[in-house]
């Protein structure tokens, strides 16, 4: 099992950035498929980014691509989702969300909310105009 905790959200003008971080605690996230979602009030959760397991391969959201930044730290077993030039449009709720550990290494990432076994309680993130 993988608990998860998301922590870096808050409130922020258009254009600037924050840092989520996901800690992870029961199993390393080495080697594991690792991913970002958000979800809007009245709106479905949605993909933004995401690791492979080997993590030579990621993957984001179009609306999110050159402004977001997934990256982790094995050592301290965090994901982190660095967030630049941020728009009122990326207003949601962010959770950190987890795969099943299915081998040491792999060049898939995955998109879909139904392809994560483990997902953390969410952050708010408020982007003002």
């Amino acid at each position: 099992q993988v608990q998860l905790l998301e922590s870096g959200g808050g409130l922020v003008q258009a254009g600037g950035s924050l840092r989520l971080s996901c800690a992870a605690s029961g199993r390393t996230i080495r080697n594991r498929v690792m991913g970002w979602f958000r979800q809007a009030p009245g709106k479905e959760r949605k993909f933004v980014a995401g690791f492979s397991r080997s993590g030579d391969n990621t993957g984001y959201e179009d609306s999110v691509k050159g402004r977001f930044t997934i990256s982790r730290d094995n050592a301290k077993n965090t994901v982190y989702l660095q967030m630049n030039s941020l728009k009122p449009e990326d207003t949601a709720v962010y959770y950190c969300a987890a795969r099943r550990f299915e081998g040491v290494s792999g060049s898939y990432y995955y998109t879909e909310v139904n392809d994560y076994d483990y997902w953390g309680q969410g952050t708010q993130v408020t982007v003002s105009s």
